[in-house]
């Protein structure tokens, strides 16, 4: 097939967690600039990738740019000729820049007039031209954590540039990157086929990397380590464990993989199961070995980069190096077992949780009393434990385990109390007070560790609030935009009666004991923070914006009942007859109050017509009736009685002047009637936001 595109970026390793958003960046970049250079592809462009180069090739790319219209107008007619008809310095000058004779000037009319106008043709460029001018660009833009410079050239990348293999059609791109110009050169694996080899195409180059010990596909590296890891593991009795993040990074770190299996001295199994499995994972990318019962064997599998000459000799290195990473651990953690937990609390105070804010120690002290409070709400007969879980929970912050292997921490937390003799819902809630722990993650099945994990997290929140230091754009330094995520996700799950204003202002008030700051302005920035967060959280699960906005902007205080009534409303306004009459008596009502800054009430003596008098009684009776349904989270229910209300409300609309500047009390009891209405409506949505 015609149209073939090859370019591969040869460099030193590449970092594993880079390698994945950087092919991807790759991917779509290219793709941008085909599409605004007018190229279409026919079959899709891929994108593969090893730590040691980055891969472009697809098929089906035309040989050029789409040819290009191109309208221009010039200036009007009558300024362009003179009453003679003889065209004018404005007519010349058009011309002239547009690189035509006047005779070849036409005018098109408009709403303005007559104008001067040229329409031509412009060929597009050969594609090959396009790409040797812009994928120097689209390589320069790739997106990584970290970049380096190398050698005087003032070009940074992820890791320096060694050679870089460009074809289209089998013909040489002609561009330079770094000072290393594209060629037909490639090579193999670093150890396994070291020589460059040339290649004319994707075919000879898939055959190349095949010879080469290059296995450039992701996925198949991904599949091929499943593989050989669990026939190594049941050699041993054993099967590796499931672990998709190792997986995936360890297919970042090989481009032709081999495994072996290892074992360890059967001592170190006394040791709690994390303590184990950390540094193997962490340090030295090892899969864990189970046997059928789930239990941790003496084993451990390690995946080479290479074919071992000596199987024996690689084991026991492996073995070495492991040895002294358990060795370590087991020391950390018997040093650890010296002390209990709760007698590190006193340590947190050596340790800075942010300037302004304290210690950790202080925040502890707040998140708790904090945690109490919810706890009274809605788990009145479990204070105690939540008090002894937030006292705890962060005591293993200051461990060797944890200083040495932070990603332990929690885990640490709850292994130490185990060992001491506490409840297992008390250790359980040390570790999942931090859950979830990224976007999408698991939360807590432990209630206790759901309302601590509340408490440490707004407390978080607000404390950077009050000093200024929210959001801004994509920054997110203190990561506060994940744990309002986390907070709306807990409390939808566990559907407490929990007013989220009320969990603000308390926070807030604990943390006034020790700052200065007006609570209220800081309150409703924290409130509008967690709208904001709330609102892309529902996008992310596909609700409509018009539906979240009707609804948040009528109530948001009870986490617990927003999803119910956005699926409610969406639900109502896509299927019942009804919705359109209710939308409409809405916006009729809420129109009128729009200047109204004043909330007046209603006196039934002032009333004159018989339309006030029937529109008062439909109220009453309708705020009657949707106090059951709204309270038992029946809002489909409620809406059918708001609907009803469109005949009474119409026939006051007409019966009567609302804003009568005869008797300011009667236009006041008028407006409180039409206030009590829109009311009603707002225990749902505000429905002004919702088309009709």
């Amino acid at each position: 097939m015609k149209g073939e595109l090859l370019l591969e970026i040869g460099t030193e390793e590449i970092p594993a967690g880079y390698l994945a958003n950087g092919l991807n960046s790759f991917l779509n970049l290219t793709l941008e600039m085909l599409k605004e250079n007018r190229i279409e592809m026919h079959t899709p462009l891929h994108a593969y990738g090893t730590p040691r180069r980055l891969i472009l090739m697809g098929r089906g790319l035309p040989q050029k740019q789409e040819d290009m219209i191109q309208e221009i107008t010039g200036p009007p007619k009558a300024v362009a000729y003179d009453q003679d008809g003889h065209p004018t310095k404005a007519a010349e000058g058009f011309a002239k820049k547009q690189g035509v004779s006047i005779d070849e000037l036409s005018t098109t009319t408009t709403p303005k007039g007559e104008y001067l106008y040229i329409k031509r043709q412009i060929a597009g460029k050969a594609t090959a031209q396009i790409l040797a001018e812009n994928l120097p660009k689209v390589v320069e833009r790739i997106p990584w954590p970290k970049t380096m410079r190398w050698g005087n050239r003032g070009f940074s990348f992820v890791r320096p540039i060694h050679w870089i293999l460009a074809l289209f059609d089998g013909e040489i791109i002609p561009f330079t990157i770094a000072g290393i110009t594209a060629d037909t050169l490639t090579f193999g694996h670093r150890f396994l086929a070291p020589d460059a080899v040339r290649v004319s195409g994707i075919d000879d180059y898939l055959q190349a990397m095949k010879k080469g010990f290059v296995i450039i596909d992701q996925n198949e590296r991904e599949r091929l380590i499943e593989e050989k890891i669990e026939a190594v593991a049941r050699e041993v009795g054993g099967k590796p464990g499931e672990d998709p993040e190792l997986l995936s990074t360890v297919a970042n770190l090989v481009e032709y993989p081999s495994a072996v299996c290892g074992g360890f001295d059967e001592a170190f199994l006394r040791l709690p199961a994390p303590v184990l499995i950390t540094p193997m994972k962490e340090h030295q990318k090892y899969f864990a070995v189970y046997n059928d019962q789930g239990s941790l064997m003496p084993n451990f599998v390690a995946v080479n980069n290479t074919l071992a000459r000596d199987e024996r000799v690689v084991r026991t290195g492996h073995e070495r190096v492991l040895r002294a990473r358990l060795s370590d651990a087991d020391f950390f953690f018997e040093e650890d077992r010296k002390r209990p937990l709760g007698d590190r609390l006193d340590d947190l105070k050596g340790v800075i949780f942010q300037a302004q804010l304290g210690t950790s120690y202080e925040k502890v002290t707040r998140f708790a009393k904090l945690a109490e409070y919810l706890g009274k709400k809605v788990l009145p007969d479990q204070v105690d434990d939540i008090r002894t879980v937030a006292e705890l929970c962060k005591c293993d912050l200051v461990t060797q385990m944890v200083t040495e292997f932070p990603s332990l921490q929690g885990t640490m937390g709850r292994e130490y109390a185990r060992l001491e003799g506490y409840p297992e819902w008390i250790c359980t809630a040390i570790h999942e007070h931090y859950l979830p722990d990224r976007a999408g993650g698991k939360l807590p099945d432990s209630k206790i560790g759901a309302i601590v994990g509340l408490a440490d997290r707004m407390d978080t929140i607000c404390g950077y609030f009050v000093l200024g230091m929210e959001p801004s754009g994509t920054a997110d330094p203190y990561a506060l935009r994940r744990h309002a995520i986390a907070i709306l996700r807990l409390l939808e799950a566990f559907a407490w009666d929990l007013s989220l204003v009320g969990f603000i202002m308390e926070s807030l008030s604990l943390l006034k004991r020790s700052l200065t700051f007006e609570m209220e302005p800081i309150a409703d920035k924290v409130l509008q923070f967690f709208r904001e967060r709330y609102k892309q959280l529902m996008l992310r699960n596909g609700y409509e914006s018009e539906y979240i906005d009707a609804v948040i902007s009528a109530g948001f205080d009870h986490i617990s009942l927003v999803k119910p009534r956005i699926e409610q409303v969406r639900n109502y306004a896509r299927e019942s007859a009804g919705f359109e009459a209710l939308a409409f008596t809405f916006k009729r009502i809420i129109n009128m109050l729009k200047r109204e800054k004043t909330t007046y009430e209603v006196d039934p003596d002032l009333f004159q017509e018989e339309c006030e008098r029937a529109l008062w009684e439909q109220y009453q009776e309708a705020d009657e009736c949707m106090k059951s349904s709204v309270s038992s989270n029946r809002y489909a229910e409620a809406m059918d009685i708001l609907a009803r209300l469109k005949r009474p409300v119409d026939a006051f609309f007409d019966g009567v002047e609302i804003l009568t500047k005869d008797s300011p009390a009667l236009r006041q009891n008028r407006i409180g009637l039409l206030q009590g209405l829109a009311g009603l409506f707002l225990k749902i949505a505000d429905f002004s936001k919702l088309s009709i």
